[in-house]
Formats: structure tokens, C-alpha cells, sequence
């Protein structure tokens, strides 16, 4: 056993942030098993490693009372592999989760016995008002300024809540899970919309009051994927996607009119081998959730239950951190050339604006550190290609608390200060994201820095010394008479 994790070696790689203790979480879905270790416990969460089995525990649940003990067996197999995993990396803390079908299930003891076992470590058996909770601290995690119906929907139950200024109401659940709903509907899809219809007749959260629907859970990204692909957007990543409930509600009736005739929905093949056949319940519950709420939008989000329990224990100060920030701050550490030149560059930056008085709401003055930060990511690549790479990393980066125009103004940036103003490497449709104003403000900010990067060496201490003034509508750059060679 010593050779595996016993070892005395430190394994942790340089390219790590410095004293990081991973923390992990176990979650026992009533559909899948998935550990997700992540760097340290922070507001903004790095995942180390995130791996699932498909177990469904919740199968058969409805009818029988109980969980199919060989999906127990496919699911301490897992829990086996995962108790490695954990040691391998050294986690510090390891949180074990389990949602509806272990709660509701009579032979759940011996299986949490089991778990508790081989994990060395308690289970937490949330309710459906926990999970709920959970969940919509979840969405706040990801999406700090977001207020409207939350929804998670898992393999046996949905649970709702909502949030208002960061604080989620008391939460609801619902027997509306794909793997519950179809065992009920016999695998009709159509059957499942009329049984999802019945069920949220209950609900006291979805009155038809409009606004926002946030989902979450692995068969509705999967369902967002699909639209992706079908509408051709550019980016494929699901966290902070948004679209309009009408053109939601289109595909999902479009998807349970195919199964239920008989025939692959559109988009079939991409959703995953494990997903594919629960997507048209997801998306038989997602028109009615929609019917009931009468939403004008649906925003999707990658982050739910295990990333909600751990902001959950952050402490007050901790969760007002920005996620967004400390994400860039950290990599900023990590990759940059110096990592006080960025500093350098917030306040280099914001002279630029406030000489000739640009106003600058507070959502770009984010924005506009974010990409400070940022800036000397590319410096390792080959001089060719570290235009492209930067990109890369901030448009379809794991970052979180940025939407997808923030996206797409931040690689506009990057593009800008490694390839120039007359880059074409990043497509239309992606520069189309962040609005034509936002546009023009990356192009200012990239230029900038392809001043202030030759001038600075990517080093501190030049930039603080150099000021803006504005004499007769021309912006001028003064140089301390030292630095006076650096005219030009």
C-alpha cells in the first residue's frame, strides 16, 4: 500500500497554488456517483480531478422501495476507486453527499455502512429542502448577482427554491427525477410531461411570476449542450448560458414529440452515451417548469449541490470574495512574470480612462482587473501561437461569477495585446457576444497593453511613473525625464 500514498515525497506540482489543501466531494446521486477534488477549499473552486459512474441508484426506486442491490455493488465499486483517488491526492476533507435515493430507499443503511467504510468518514444524507438549499447556494457560487427560480433537477427528484439579493427561500422538492419519472411513465416522454404537469401543480414557488429560470443537473446541461450545437453558438460551455424560454420550449416539445413517436430526437448524438435516454424527461419537465413559471429566460448552470455545500461553509467575509476575481488573481501567481505588474497594470489602465473622463460602471472596471491579471498568461507559448492559447484560456476557461459576453470581451483583450488590432484569429460570432461597446473598450485595453508591456518588461516599478494628460483633445503619455528614452 506505501507505494501508492504513503510515500513521504510531496507529489503536489509547482503549477499549484503554494500550501493548497484539496478538499473533495462525494456525491451519491440517484443517478450517478461523482468525486470532485478540488485544489483548496476557496471561493473560487479549481477542480483537481471530477470523475462519475453511472450507478443509477434510483432505478426501479418508485415501484420497489428499495435500491437494486447490483447498482449498490456498480456503486461501492466506484466508491472503492474514489477512496484511492482521495488518498492518491491527499485530500485534507473529504464530504460525503447523498441525495433522494439514498434518503428515500429502506435498505439505504447497509449501503452508507459501506460508504462510511470505505471512505473513513460520515455520510450526510441531505433532505429535499437541504438539496434545494444546497443547490441555489450553488447558483449563487457561480453567479453572485443572479435572482429567480432555481431548479435541480436530478435522477429522482427536483428540487426548487428561489433566490433574491443572495438568499434562497425555503426550498421545495418534487418526485420529477429523469430516472423516477421514467419508471412512472412506463418510458413515455409525453406520458412523463403529464405526470410532470400534475406534480407542479403543488408548487408554490412557480406562480407565473416570469423573470429568470436557473437549471442545473447533469440531464439538463446535456440538454443546453444540444442547443448549443443547434444554434450554432460559439461557445459550448454551459455555465451562465442563457436563452429565451420560447426557444427552449420549442426544442424540449421538439425532442418529446420524437421519442414519442418512435424516433432519435434531434441532437441525440451529442448528448452522452449515460444521458441520452433520460434527456427527453429532462426536457418534458423543463416545459412544464417553464409553462408554470411563465419565464422569459432560462440560464443554466454547471455549478449545484457539492459546490453550493462547500460556499455553505465558507465563512461571511469569505463568500463576498469575487470568484471571478480571485480566480484571475491566483492564476495571475501562477503563469504571469511577475505577478505585482499586474497591479501595475490596474492603475496604468485606469489612468488611460480617467484623463479623458471614459466612464467605467463597476461591471467593467471587474472586467477591465480581470484582464489585467491576465495579461502575461500567453508568455510561456511560442511566440506564433500565444495570441490563440491566451484566447483559449479565458473564453472556454472553468472560471466562474463572468457571463458570456464578459467572456468574449476578455479573449478580445488577449487577442488584441498578443496579435495586435488587426488580429482575425477569433471568430465573429464570438466578438459578437460582448456588444459593439465592449468591443471598442477591449481594443483599447488590449492596445494599452501592447504599450505598456515594452515599456514595463512585464516588470514592476516603470508603469507607476508614467501618467496621462489630455492638452487639447490629444492624449499624451509623460515619461519621467530618467525614462525619457522610452519615447517611441
Amino acid at each position: 500500500m506505501n507505494q501508492y500514498w504513503g510515500v513521504d515525497a510531496d507529489p503536489t506540482a509547482q503549477g499549484r497554488i503554494k500550501g493548497a489543501r484539496p478538499v473533495a466531494v462525494l456525491d451519491i446521486g440517484s443517478n450517478s456517483v461523482r468525486l470532485v477534488v478540488y485544489e483548496r477549499h476557496a471561493r473560487s473552486l479549481t477542480p483537481l480531478y471530477n470523475e462519475k459512474t453511472a450507478c443509477a441508484l434510483g432505478r426501479g426506486l418508485a415501484q420497489t422501495g428499495k435500491i437494486a442491490y447490483e447498482n449498490i455493488d456498480r456503486a461501492l465499486t466506484a466508491i472503492q476507486r474514489f477512496a484511492l483517488v482521495s488518498r492518491l491526492m491527499r485530500v485534507g476533507t473529504t464530504h460525503i453527499l447523498a441525495t433522494s435515493a439514498v434518503r428515500e430507499a429502506s435498505n439505504s443503511k447497509a449501503f452508507v455502512d459501506a460508504v462510511e467504510q470505505t471512505m473513513g468518514g460520515k455520510v450526510t444524507v441531505l433532505s429535499g429542502a437541504e438539496e434545494a438549499h444546497f443547490a441555489a447556494l450553488g447558483a449563487i457560487s457561480g453567479m453572485p448577482g443572479f435572482n429567480g427560480v432555481v431548479g435541480d433537477l436530478g435522477g429522482g427528484s427536483l428540487e426548487l427554491s428561489t433566490i433574491s439579493g443572495g438568499i434562497d427561500s425555503t426550498g421545495e422538492t418534487h418526485q420529477l427525477g429523469v430516472i423516477r419519472l421514467q419508471d412512472d411513465s412506463e418510458n413515455s416522454p409525453s406520458r412523463g410531461q403529464a405526470i410532470a404537469k400534475r406534480r407542479l401543480k403543488k408548487s408554490a414557488l412557480l406562480d407565473g411570476q416570469g423573470g429568470s429560470f436557473c437549471a442545473i443537473g447533469g440531464t439538463w446541461r446535456s440538454l443546453a449542450k444540444v442547443h448549443q450545437v443547434l444554434r450554432n453558438y460559439p461557445l459550448h460551455m454551459v455555465q451562465n448560458y442563457e436563452v429565451g424560454a420560447a426557444d427552449m420550449l420549442d426544442l424540449c416539445e421538439q425532442i418529446v414529440a420524437a421519442t414519442a413517436s418512435g424516433k432519435a430526437y434531434v441532437g441525440a448524438e451529442l448528448a452522452s452515451s449515460s444521458r441520452r435516454d433520460l434527456v427527453p424527461y429532462g426536457a418534458a419537465v423543463m416545459i412544464e417548469v417553464l409553462k408554470a413559471g411563465k419565464f422569459s429566460s432560462v440560464i443554466f448552470s454547471a455549478l449545484g449541490v457539492r459546490e453550493g455545500y462547500l460556499f455553505g461553509l465558507l465563512d461571511e467575509g469569505e463568500r463576498a470574495i469575487d470568484p471571478l476575481l480571485q480566480m484571475a488573481e491566483d492564476v495571475n501567481v501562477l503563469r504571469s512574470r511577475s505577478p505585482q505588474h499586474a497591479e501595475d497594470l490596474i492603475s496604468f489602465s485606469g489612468g488611460l480612462l480617467e484623463t479623458p473622463g471614459i466612464a467605467e460602471p463597476a461591471e467593467e472596471t471587474r472586467l477591465r482587473r480581470t484582464a489585467c491579471y491576465l495579461a502575461d498568461i500567453g508568455w510561456r507559448g511560442h511566440p506564433d501561437y500565444r495570441g490563440e492559447q491566451a484566447v483559449d484560456m479565458v473564453a472556454y476557461g472553468a472560471a466562474t461569477g463572468i457571463d458570456h459576453p464578459g467572456r468574449a470581451f476578455l479573449a478580445e483583450v488577449l487577442a488584441v495585446r498578443y496579435m495586435g488590432l488587426k488580429q482575425k484569429s477569433m471568430s465573429a460570432s464570438l466578438l459578437a457576444l460582448s456588444g459593439a461597446t465592449m468591443s471598442a473598450r477591449a481594443r483599447l485595453l488590449g492596445a494599452m497593453f501592447r504599450v505598456g508591456y515594452p515599456m514595463s518588461a512585464a516588470m514592476p516599478g516603470v508603469l507607476p511613473r508614467i501618467r496621462f494628460e489630455l492638452d487639447a483633445n490629444v492624449l499624451r503619455l509623460l515619461l519621467p525625464s530618467d525614462l525619457a528614452f522610452l519615447d517611441g
